[in-house]
């Protein structure tokens, strides 16, 4: 089982990524319907930063974070430390992305691809839920916000696009 020092330091990496995933959709949605949309730095933080701090939340400090979400099996789930590795994927995208200004199209799918897997996360969460799990309905509606402002950022970006 997890130690409660392990759970803690996942509960405050949580906080860290929901921190700079608010961070990144304010700095994107301050300008994603301007004249002249910028994605850049809502990208480095909402996908890069909140891939990269996910990824050591679910990676790296697994027992904590299982502990975290209710699903300690007592051992290592190798299938978690995969998820983590799917999540730094994409923020090191979104960070190889910014720092090589790539360009609003890139920027617009890192949204998009960070959307569609919330969106994916939110449903199975809800169906988790709905057979005999209630205590995943406390992330659901945090989880679908989340993948509705990344998609929308996203597909508001590729409009923007010439």
């Amino acid at each position: 089982m997890a130690s409660v020092q392990q759970q803690k330091a996942a509960n405050v990496t949580m906080a860290l990524t929901y921190a700079v995933g608010a961070l990144g959709l304010g700095l994107a949605f301050s300008t994603v319907f301007s004249s002249d949309p910028d994605l850049r730095w809502g990208c480095l933080f909402a996908v890069g930063l909140a891939g990269v701090l996910s990824f050591i939340r679910h990676s790296l400090m697994h027992r904590g974070d299982a502990a975290r979400m209710g699903w300690d099996m007592g051992r290592t789930n190798p299938f978690q430390i995969e998820v983590g590795l799917a999540n730094l994927a994409w923020g090191l995208l979104a960070i190889v992305a910014v720092v090589l200004s790539w360009g609003l199209a890139v920027y617009a799918a890192c949204f998009l691809v960070f959307g569609f897997y919330m969106a994916g996360v939110t449903g199975f969460k809800a169906l988790w839920a709905s057979s005999g799990h209630p205590q995943e309905w406390r992330a659901v509606v945090p989880a679908a916000s989340f993948a509705a402002l990344l998609i929308l950022i996203g597909a508001a970006g590729m409009s923007a696009l010439p």
